[in-house]
């Protein structure tokens, strides 16, 4: 997939070999992340059709990812999909990037039938919720989280 997002930007599939640069990205986005836990990341994600992740080129380089996940659900009769991940290197922030890269992968979704896509962001991260509303997303609940013990043999 090569889709233009103008100003010299190319959005495109993320590869393998962007594992350095996506690790980087996470850590930005406030996960701690290795190359290695990246590989290991996309060996299951790269191959599975239900996940789509999209890279923002500049100037020759990677500056930004999202992450997509499809699913159906107990709710709708249509499938939907899930904004799993969005983040833009923090140099390369308020060029666009996170904008096109959004674009792309609601066109990705729109050309496979998806017409439903929902995102979730923390409560402090409010310059997130802002951007989502100008592109035209509703807040329109909670998310609750519990972390599960690990299970013992």
């Amino acid at each position: 997939m090569t889709d233009s997002g103008g100003a010299g930007m190319l959005i495109r599939l993320a590869e393998f070999s962007d594992a350095p640069i996506l690790a980087v990205l996470m850590t930005q986005l406030g996960y701690e992340t290795r190359t290695a836990d990246m590989e290991m990341r996309l060996q299951t994600i790269l191959p599975d059709s239900r996940y789509r992740t999209l890279v923002a080129v500049l100037d020759g380089r990677v500056c930004g990812m999202i992450g997509t996940f499809c699913y159906c659900s107990y709710e709708h009769n249509d499938p939907s999909a899930r904004i799993l991940a969005l983040v833009v290197e923090a140099q390369t922030r308020g060029r666009g990037v996170g904008r096109a890269l959004v674009q792309a992968a609601e066109t990705d979704l729109a050309e496979r039938n998806i017409m439903r896509l929902s995102v979730n962001t923390r409560l402090t991260r409010q310059e997130a919720h802002l951007f989502y509303e100008r592109l035209g997303y509703e807040k329109n609940g909670f998310r609750y989280v519990k972390a599960l013990p690990a299970q013992t043999d």
